[in-house]
């Protein structure tokens, strides 16, 4: 009786620790979409357990809010009010249902060749550098605050040593939260306010089709991600996890537990790199971790203080914060067309990724009466369609050195 009071208490203390590497990612997403981040830690918990039961309680993963969707969220919520946002939201929960379908019947390839990475790629630097003006916006109300947050941050990715290195969004607001509090500039009544126990303030749906066709594209690009996600995750553990319990099986899981968050206003979720990166650190794959990991950010969303807390920090903390993690979600784009040998002396590549890249920053849109789709939405959709009518032999720019040769023969040419 005793070992098993010993054993639940440490797993306890190891499940809390897995939170603690999540939390400020968690917590930041709800932050910048303006919702109460216990919205986030409840849908976050309740998401993990969803995902576990569906892949049979074997994959070691915590599902936490998705930064693919900040910039959707915000753009959307101004086009079609928050309600109607939640609506496309569980839209994407459902394509990710249906991809799972796709990948039991087909194989994954299938979504592989509908989603290369030369169209996901330049979607997720969308994602990133759409965000930029939001980032210095918030920075520049006190550059101080910024700047030491985002140093710290910086400090603690690059520097950082075992599970400091694990969380430096987290170690990034604490040092600014701190910095701000010196200054003078954090407003504590929120946290005075909020009662000890509270449920979160969840949100309920709208139908909007609208906000549906506006967000089902943007769903592709952290599909791929999950599984490279999946990859990962399954070197780390030593276990094939594609196949057992299969990829069909983690992509469901994501997509119940995206839908779940939208039905009760929550963010899209994912699963997290960060904790993978835990686990490697620490060699602890038991699942069950993850579930009581899971259960512990549903009981911290019931600790009104909690939210309060969060509530308290002062826009340049985050500001900080984003200029590093916003350029972070750009760069993993490019990593993503660097690591798949993504060919740029094609010419279709390069209309691809281009045209991807000035839609998507450029904030086009397109109105066909009741219908449009513009930023994101409109530019994945572009990419797709141009992946599939581009001739895939398109003829190679010409080398340096060819280059060269054809500069000489003019100059030759000119010389007589």
């Amino acid at each position: 009786m005793t070992n098993t009071k010993n054993n639940l208490l440490k797993d306890t203390v190891l499940g809390t620790q897995f939170l603690f590497v999540a939390f400020g990612a968690t917590v930041l997403v709800p932050l910048l979409i303006g919702i109460d981040p216990a919205v986030a830690l409840f849908t976050a918990g309740v998401g993990t357990l969803i995902f576990h039961l569906i892949t049979k309680g074997k994959v070691p993963v915590f599902i936490g809010s998705s930064f693919a969707f900040i910039t959707p969220i915000v753009e959307c919520t101004k086009l079609y009010g928050y309600g109607g946002t939640l609506s496309g939201l569980i839209a994407v929960g459902l394509v990710y249902t249906i991809s799972s379908a796709i990948v039991k019947g087909y194989g994954q390839k299938v979504i592989e060749k509908f989603f290369p990475s030369v169209v996901v790629g330049p979607v997720i630097m969308v994602i990133g550098l759409s965000l930029a003006p939001v980032a210095i916006d918030m920075a520049k109300s006190n550059w101080i605050v910024a700047i030491a947050s985002l140093a710290t941050a910086i400090i603690a990715v690059i520097y950082g040593k075992g599970m400091l290195k694990l969380i430096p969004i987290f170690t990034g607001i604490i040092v600014g939260y701190l910095t701000a509090f010196a200054l003078g500039i954090v407003d504590l009544s929120p946290l005075k306010d909020a009662q000890w126990f509270s449920f979160p303030a969840l949100a309920t749906p709208e139908f909007n089709y609208h906000a549906i066709l506006y967000m089902i594209p943007v769903a592709f690009a952290p599909l791929i991600e999950h599984i490279g996600d999946m990859y990962a995750i399954s070197a780390v553990a030593k276990k094939d996890f594609v196949k057992n319990p299969g990829l069909h099986r983690t992509m469901l899981g994501d997509g119940i537990a995206t839908a779940f968050a939208g039905l009760l206003g929550g963010p899209p979720n994912t699963t997290y790199s960060e904790v993978t990166g835990a686990i490697s650190l620490t060699k602890i794959t038991n699942p069950r971790i993850l579930r009581i990991s899971a259960i512990v950010a549903i009981l911290f969303s019931l600790i009104g203080k909690v939210s309060g807390l969060l509530k308290t920090i002062p826009p340049s903390v985050l500001g900080g914060i984003m200029i590093l993690l916003f350029g972070m979600i750009t760069s993993v784009g490019i990593k993503t067309l660097v690591e798949s040998h993504t060919d740029f002396n094609k010419t279709r590549n390069q209309v691809i990724i281009s045209v991807i890249l000035t839609i998507g920053i450029g904030g086009a849109a397109i109105s066909l009466g009741n219908f449009s789709l513009s930023g994101i939405g409109l530019a994945s959709l572009v990419g797709i369609l141009l992946n599939l009518i581009l001739p895939k032999d398109s003829e190679p720019l010409p080398e340096k050195e060819e280059l060269e040769r054809i500069d000489a023969l003019e100059e030759e040419g000119i010389a007589q």
